[in-house]
């Protein structure tokens, strides 16, 4: 049976670029590198990244990245310092921002959890809504 997250790679196309943006902007730690990929860490998240073409996706799957409330708006200030583009504003409960990372893969940044998520739908109008 399944127990979680194991890892997440993504491809990137400039390898230093891309090291920076998740160390330096970011602040994932990086742990080993070589010339085609890095393995970055996040709490008990470990990120990889992968030298390869790199498409971006058309449609809303993205990565949420977890923040604590008294840090979203100094995580805020420093995206936009860097000129981190933004894909979509926020229309969910719980403070968030969508960002792009330099190969354009959608990234988010949000104040919540799954209960607070599941609390806020129960007094919104979904057709068919079903909790387990």
């Amino acid at each position: 049976m399944l127990n979680g997250i194991n890892h997440v790679t993504y491809a990137v196309r400039d390898l230093n670029k891309s090291f920076g943006f998740y160390t330096k902007v970011l602040g994932l730690r990086a742990e080993v590198r070589w010339d085609k990929g890095a393995y970055l860490s996040l709490g008990s998240l470990w990120f990889c990244l992968n030298v390869d073409e790199s498409s971006a996706s058309l449609d809303c799957s993205h990565l949420a990245f977890d923040i604590c409330e008294q840090d979203f708006l100094t995580c805020k200030q420093k995206l936009e310092k860097e000129n981190v583009v933004f894909w979509k504003e926020n229309s969910s409960e719980g403070q968030s921002l969508y960002f792009l990372d330099p190969d354009n893969h959608k990234l988010e940044i949000h104040v919540g959890s799954l209960q607070t998520r599941m609390d806020s739908i129960k007094t919104q109008a979904f057709k068919e809504l079903v909790f387990y």
